[in-house]
């Protein structure tokens, strides 16, 4: 678990600020009818305005068939996490999870958001919004002191309480110089439980739910996590740095 300086803290901003902007721009920018490589392409386009790097491109861990070949996690519908960017048209009523992560001067910040496109339905937005809820519930208890379960916890009762499937096998995790460092952070769990939160530690915290059961396949490129029950899933995330004052969102969107 790295801990980081006050001033590391501030060097990650900028990361922060570039990650929020992108995925705002994206947020206006996408339409019924576009690809999700459109979308692809227009944050590697804002990547390279700035001169930032991404870190999902070429990231090849174990379990991913090949290196993932683009800038942003499109997941549409029944995909919960990591969709790979392709020439799937989007459609009227479509949910999308978009996930960014990028470097900026050697430091990584990491975010998502899901909306709907075009015509949009209750039974889609209220999943949106508790998923929402649970992010802000886990950023609230991530207070200096008190301990990851707590966290885990705060991020389980709301989305237990909605009545959706949540997974632990993956969740958020430590950042910083790399996209993914120690602990990891899971979205349900005991509060009072794992290790404390200490002033210095910067995590992403991700819930992501399914208005389904809790179990999940992926797909065969490895990458691609699917609802198992085939119901709509969403995801948010933000950079959060625990301080001595509480938890700071470095990728707040504006």
């Amino acid at each position: 678990m790295a801990l980081k300086t006050p001033a590391e803290i501030e060097q990650m901003r900028p990361a922060g600020r570039f990650v929020a902007h992108v995925l705002t721009s994206l947020r206006a920018y996408a339409q019924v009818g576009m690809t999700t490589n459109d979308l692809d392409a227009h944050a590697r386009g804002l990547i390279e305005e700035a001169g930032a790097r991404s870190v999902y491109l070429g990231y090849h861990p174990s379990f991913g068939a090949m290196p993932y070949p683009g800038v942003l996690c499109t997941s549409v519908n029944d995909h919960a996490l990591h969709g790979l960017p392709s020439d799937r048209v989007l459609a009227d009523g479509d949910v999308l999870s978009i996930d960014f992560a990028c470097d900026v001067e050697g430091w990584v910040a990491d975010s998502a958001l899901t909306f709907q496109l075009g015509t949009t339905t209750p039974e889609a937005q209220r999943l949106i919004d508790t998923t929402e809820r649970a992010l802000a519930a886990g950023i609230a208890a991530a207070q200096p002191g008190a301990r990851m379960g707590d966290v885990s916890a705060a991020i389980g009762r709301v989305g237990r309480q909605a009545g959706y499937g949540i997974n632990t096998d993956f969740g958020g995790h430590g950042v910083g110089r790399t996209m993914h460092e120690e602990p990891h952070v899971p979205n349900d769990g005991r509060a009072g439980s794992g290790p404390r939160l200490k002033p210095g530690l910067v995590i992403a915290i991700e819930p992501w739910f399914m208005a389904g059961g809790s179990g999940y396949v992926i797909d065969d490129d490895g990458w691609t996590i699917r609802s198992a029950d085939g119901s709509t899933a969403a995801h948010a995330e933000h950079t959060v740095a625990i301080t001595k004052r509480g938890p700071v969102v470095l990728t707040a969107r504006a």
